[in-house]
């Protein structure tokens, strides 16, 4: 299987099994990012869920092909917000600028 993980424009495919707990996840993340795994925050966008670094994938009902929201904890120790371009998003600004493609 694998996930989508997702922050701002960016989208890693992450392979991984159900039972791939989600610290395994952020070490496979943390090279990619450049951050280590405890400034990372996982979360299902849909239900703003923060998923927890000691359960599985399938212990927190993440399936095949789903998207995971990923934020980095800041300079003042809190972590950012979510923050995920939709493809709309992209459109919408750019026939905003009048910008022809």
């Amino acid at each position: 299987m694998y996930i989508r993980v997702k922050r701002s424009k960016t989208t890693y495919f992450i392979r991984c099994k159900a039972s791939d707990k989600i610290l395994d996840i952020k070490q496979k993340l943390q090279e990619l990012v450049d951050q280590p795994a405890n400034n990372q925050r996982l979360i299902l966008p849909d239900t703003r869920e923060v998923l927890e670094d000691s359960k599985t994938l399938a212990d927190q009902k993440v399936e095949n092909d789903a998207v995971v929201a990923l934020t980095l904890k800041k300079d003042d120790n809190e972590f950012e917000e979510v923050n995920i371009v939709q493809p709309n998003d992209f459109y919408q600004a750019r026939d905003a600028d009048g910008a022809s493609w």
